[in-house]
């Protein structure tokens, strides 16, 4: 059990630092100074889900949610 406990342990330092790397990656929502004259309907705006920020918030909730089940997982007392 101490060696599944130290693989978990490597794994969710591992997330943890992927997941930092992705979150920092991500833009603010009102970046960019084209929010302030509404000309954020652009091409990338509309086909958000397909770009690269769009694979980068999917990314970031796949992650968080690994990131959840590890620290859960590596909390029971087994």
């Amino acid at each position: 059990m101490a060696a599944l406990r130290m693989v978990l342990t490597v794994l969710l330092i591992i997330v943890c630092i992927i997941f930092t790397t992705i979150v920092l990656m991500q833009e603010g929502k009102s970046a960019g100074l084209g929010a302030l004259n509404g000309s954020s309907e652009t091409y990338w705006g509309k086909n958000k889900g397909r770009s690269m920020e769009g694979a980068l918030v999917k990314l970031t909730k796949i992650l968080g949610i690994v990131f959840l089940l590890l620290a859960v997982v590596l909390n029971i007392n087994f």
